[in-house]
């Protein structure tokens, strides 16, 4: 049996890679700190549901911790870690820089120390889309350079890839970091735009859209995401001098066993169009107070997941509408509230603004200087 090391296993992501990897018959440690920065007692429900499964335990510990970071992993004595855990959030970067700098930094450098010794056979680490910044070529290529990150968010993880690559290099350590593109689905986080959006107009509160609504996002469901890390995890960068015939695309550095993979569903979605496919499936119109560009945003994000499919034969394909409805039957289910139902009350409204054709994306660009990921 092969034993992960899955850090923010109470998180979002980290709590539904846990699940698909027990499902898969491996044993999984978890580490996570259950920090405030959303409810607690949404990340202690996700941890006590795998904690119900025999090969899922768990350590409660902050990554900055090394001694207990490092008593953790040399008792588990993992075949593959997936570091998850980090400050989440663009816009919390701005009202709370220092977290980013403690968990996203320090904390990474600490896996990667014990990464080293362990002599793991492969580390994978969450980045982002954020670390595109102020690139202009869409979709987004894994290639393209990426050196005008936006915000502390998307600097701090630019540097955890520098920083994995610098290890790969100097101690061989077959390293996959993956870059999320707006991550949505059942058990979210509260701070995410579709849980808020779902929560206000179940309770008729007005939802605030950035830009005047002319943005867009390549949406991901959590089930797809966490497929395709399953997948990587069979995939390990080979060494430098053991490689054979180059895959088309592929981003493998030439000075380390290292690659960067994107993971999105390649289809960057208006989010008017969001916005609307969620009254849908609540069944109720929801009031917009539309805004300028915020600090800490893009106009739009788009993932080429082409070479994620070159590497194992998968590409994320959950239709946002099919998403969007698991997210509120989970949403209902687990809050004890009602909607309407799907088609139910169609709110007609009229837009603020056209969208440009999707075809022309770059049309999206803001031309705002604070504008960020």
């Amino acid at each position: 049996m092969r034993t992960a090391f899955v850090t923010g296993s109470a998180g979002f992501i980290g709590f539904h890679l846990s699940k698909l990897l027990l499902e898969e018959g491996f044993r999984v440690v978890g580490y996570d700190a259950l920090t405030d920065y959303y409810d607690p007692a949404l990340k202690r429900r996700r941890h006590a549901m795998l904690r119900q499964h025999p090969h899922f335990s768990a350590h409660e510990a902050r990554l900055e911790d090394m001694e207990t970071l490092a008593a953790a992993c040399r008792e588990a004595r993992p075949d593959v870690i997936v570091h998850l855990a980090a400050q989440a959030g663009v816009r919390y970067s701005l009202e709370n820089p220092r977290a980013y700098v403690d968990t996203n930094l320090v904390g990474a450098f600490n896996m990667l120390e014990c990464a080293r010794e362990l002599g793991i056979g492969h580390l994978l680490m969450a980045s982002t889309s954020s670390v595109y910044g102020a690139n202009e070529i869409m979709p987004f290529d894994e290639r393209q350079k990426v050196d005008t990150q936006l915000t502390l968010y998307a600097a701090t993880k630019k540097a955890n890839e520098s920083m994995a690559h610098s290890y790969a290099h100097i101690w061989k350590i077959p390293t996959t970091m993956f870059r999320f593109f707006t991550v949505y689905g059942p058990w979210g986080r509260p701070d995410m735009a579709l849980f808020k959006f779902v929560a206000a107009g179940l309770e008729g509160r007005p939802i605030e859209v950035y830009n005047h609504g002319q943005m867009a996002r390549d949406f991901t469901y959590v089930t797809d995401l966490v497929r395709g890390i399953r997948l990587l995890i069979d995939v390990p960068p080979p060494q430098v001098d053991g490689r054979r015939e180059a895959i088309e695309g592929d981003s493998l550095s030439a000075a380390a066993p290292y690659r960067v993979v994107n993971i999105g569903n390649s289809e960057s979605v208006p989010l008017l169009e969001f916005i609307d496919r969620i009254e849908e499936e609540i069944g109720r119109p929801i009031e917009r107070t539309y805004l300028g560009m915020q600090k800490g945003d893009v106009p739009a994000t788009w993932a080429d997941a082409s070479l994620l499919e070159r590497l194992t034969g998968y590409r994320p394909n959950t239709p946002v509408r099919q998403g969007i409805r698991e997210f509120v039957r989970w949403y209902c289910d687990y809050y004890g509230v009602k909607s309407a139902g799907p088609g139910k009350n169609r709110p007609g409204r009229e837009k603020v603004m056209a969208m440009p054709p999707m075809a022309d994306i770059s049309a999206l660009r803001s031309t705002q200087p604070e504008a960020a990921p």
